[in-house]
Formats: structure tokens, C-alpha cells, sequence
């Protein structure tokens, strides 16, 4: 297996002007003006977003639990591994405990940290990936943009294959279940 280390830091041009085109909520939208060694310039548009959880639940038979809501940007209907932005201050596996109970009413004994992963390259945010074990049933308390929300159990393995053929298209997701898969050790 290749091991290709962590990401590499260290930025290979200068910021020299930063503007801020606007915000909502919790999200801003500015564009970075940078110089490469080479003199030339360019303007790169990022979007500062907060970090995210996403929690795939494993029951003891090998089921899990997916979510389908509608997403206004893709104008479609996505099924989807419970998930959620962090609230101000919150930790990662508090921010999946809270989204796994908002969305599904499902409360677990155990989380396992799938790592972390990042998004679309013009997005700050990281997604913090988590699989939920010890899981009981509890009342869902979804938040007012998530009421219309579906909730599926389905066998894991049943997940794991619409994640790889296509079905489920929101790509943290299909990391999530693809990392599930690896830690449960799933051929």
C-alpha cells in the first residue's frame, strides 16, 4: 500500500489582500488575492464554512441508518449519512451525537473517529467522520428545515453498495460508509 504521509503544509504564495463579499449565517464569502514566486497574480474565491459531523450508526445485526432530504443547490432529494454543521463551541463527537439524535433519534454507546476529511477545495470546513455503535432507539427532534426528512434502516452492506454505484451522490457520505466499511472490516 502507498504511503503518501499527510497533507503538505506550508502555502507556496503570499495572501497580499483579502475581501470580504459577504456573509449569511454562519458562512462568509471572500476573495484572497495572491502573488506566486513567479510574480504572477491571481484571486482565489473561498467560502468559510464551519465544520461538520458525519455518523454512520452500526447496529449489531450490520444494519444502518440513512437519511434522505432535499438539498435546494442540487434540486434533488439525497440520501445521506446522518450529519450535521457544529454548533458554536461544540467538539466533534458532540456535534455527532447531537445530529445522530436531531435526525434519526438514535443514541449511541460508542463513537470510533473515522478521521477527517475536506470538501470542494474553495470550502474552510473540515468533515469529521464518526461510526456510531450501541445504538438504542430515542424520540427524534429534527430541526424545522429537516421535518420533511426520511429516515431508512437498511443493512449496512445494502448502504455501502448505493454508495459505490452511484445512488448516493453526497460525497461525505459516500466517504463516511467507505471508511465504516474499512473499520468494521468489511470485505
Amino acid at each position: 500500500m502507498a504511503r503518501l504521509g499527510h497533507p503538505k503544509s506550508g502555502r507556496p504564495f503570499a495572501v497580499t489582500g483579502t475581501t470580504t463579499r459577504g456573509t449569511s449565517g454562519s458562512f462568509v464569502l471572500r476573495d484572497d488575492v495572491i502573488s506566486f514566486p513567479d510574480g504572477a497574480g491571481a484571486t482565489y474565491t473561498v467560502v468559510e464554512n464551519p465544520d461538520s459531523a458525519f455518523v454512520v450508526p452500526y447496529f449489531d445485526n450490520g444494519d444502518t441508518v440513512l437519511v434522505r432530504q432535499w438539498r435546494h443547490a442540487w434540486d434533488i432529494s439525497s440520501w445521506e449519512v446522518p450529519a450535521g454543521t457544529f454548533d458554536e463551541g461544540e467538539d466533534p463527537a458532540e456535534c455527532a451525537r447531537r445530529e445522530l439524535a436531531e435526525e434519526t433519534g438514535l443514541v449511541a454507546t460508542r463513537y470510533r473517529s473515522l478521521g477527517v476529511v475536506r470538501g470542494a477545495a474553495f470550502l474552510t470546513g473540515r468533515a469529521h467522520l464518526f461510526l456510531a455503535e450501541g445504538l438504542t432507539e430515542s424520540a427524534r427532534n429534527p430541526e424545522t428545515y429537516e421535518q420533511d426528512m426520511e429516515v431508512l434502516r437498511l443493512p449496512f452492506t445494502d448502504a455501502l453498495q448505493a454508495a459505490l454505484e452511484g445512488q448516493i451522490v453526497h460525497s461525505g457520505s459516500v466517504t463516511a460508509l467507505c471508511r465504516a466499511a474499512h473499520a468494521l472490516e468489511l470485505p
